[in-house]
């Protein structure tokens, strides 16, 4: 399996003239899916001289697709012989600096992303290759230990010389520096709003502590003199940001949709369930909370039997009800996962 090459040659009356570049039009999927207590995301072999993890990627063919979506599965499927569940678009990522070199006359790729959910079923465990944990990328949003290491170590001392450089500097949401860091971060209080993966991303971006603004550069990595100091696996292209993207929308749309099961087996122990959501989440909830909530929902029953893997008393065996999209007009799991 292969990554979309967005580096092509193009055809070369593009190079030869100062006319509009050519446009492209690509598919990136972050395809998630959660296994002994991780939330894991699909990556594909890297490919020529850039050694860095990439999202599954390719063409939109407008030939043989009539849809976006349609193109994604097909692909998705050929390439990797999975069957996707759930699809939702994500974004349209379009910045010339993130594909491609300053000055060069490659063509410009519109890259269309996608969440999609699957099931590792347990006969496959051993055969699936490519999926990673997504906090290889996110250390810093795991909190289900604590405080994430990095934390302390690089991105509060990274965001506050960041700060202190331009303190009265407003971004484009008429908010200063330090306002951001605060609202993001948080450098006195316990936790991080879970939802806010992307903005968070997207700071560290633009005050150069990851290796793609480096990368790309990026004004304040390039006055800092070399690469920055590793802050979580890089990515190819714009694809930490996609993926970024992808799991504050999981994590929201998780409260007020049933697409938790998507990535469930068919049947379940309420703890297993409790876990896969807080592999999304990046954080503890409190076990006794959790189940009330999950009954109250009304999205789960009992399958009438119970679970002999638990290592203790047998667990009773739940599977999702169905009916309850059609019963409610929001049946997500409305955990209170802020810290």
């Amino acid at each position: 399996m292969t990554s979309f090459d967005h580096r092509r040659e193009p055809p070369a009356s593009s190079r030869d003239s100062e006319g509009p570049l050519p446009v492209a039009i690509g598919l990136t999927a972050a395809i998630v899916a959660a296994q002994e207590d991780e939330p894991l995301i699909l990556t594909v072999a890297a490919t020529g001289e850039d050694a860095r993890a990439a999202l599954p990627s390719g063409p939109f063919d407008p030939v043989r697709h009539r849809t976006f979506e349609i193109g994604l599965r097909a692909w998705v499927a050929e390439q990797t012989g999975m069957s996707l569940g759930y699809v939702e678009q994500l974004y349209t990522f379009g910045d010339r600096g993130r594909h491609a070199r300053a000055g060069d006359r490659d063509p410009h790729v519109v890259s269309v992303g996608y969440l999609a959910l699957t099931r590792i079923a347990e006969e496959q465990a051993e055969e699936i290759r490519g999926f990673r944990s997504w906090y290889e990328f996110f250390p810093w949003e795991d909190w289900r230990g604590g405080r994430p290491e990095a934390m302390e170590a690089t991105i509060l001392p990274g965001l506050s010389a960041w700060v202190e450089e331009a303190p009265d500097a407003l971004s484009s949401s008429g908010l200063r520096r330090r306002d951001r860091v605060n609202l993001l971060f948080r450098p006195q209080g316990r936790g991080l709003d879970e939802e806010n993966a992307l903005e968070r991303y997207e700071l560290l971006y633009e005050a150069g502590l990851v290796e793609e603004a480096w990368r790309d550069g990026r004004e304040a990595a390039l006055k800092r003199g070399a690469k920055p100091p590793p802050l979580g696996a890089p990515m190819q292209h714009d694809h930490r940001r996609i993926l970024a993207t992808a799991m504050g929308r999981l994590r929201a749309k998780m409260k007020y949709r049933p697409v938790i099961f998507e990535l469930m087996p068919p049947a379940f122990t309420l703890t297993e369930l409790q876990r896969t959501v807080e592999a999304i989440a990046g954080r503890h909830l409190h076990k006794q909370n959790f189940r009330r909530l999950v009954e109250t929902s009304a999205a789960v029953e009992p399958t009438g039997e119970v679970s002999l893997k638990t290592g203790g008393r047998p667990a009773a065996l739940f599977h999702f009800r169905r009916n309850v999209l059609q019963e409610r007009p929001a049946p997500g799991l409305r955990v209170g996962i802020r810290g």
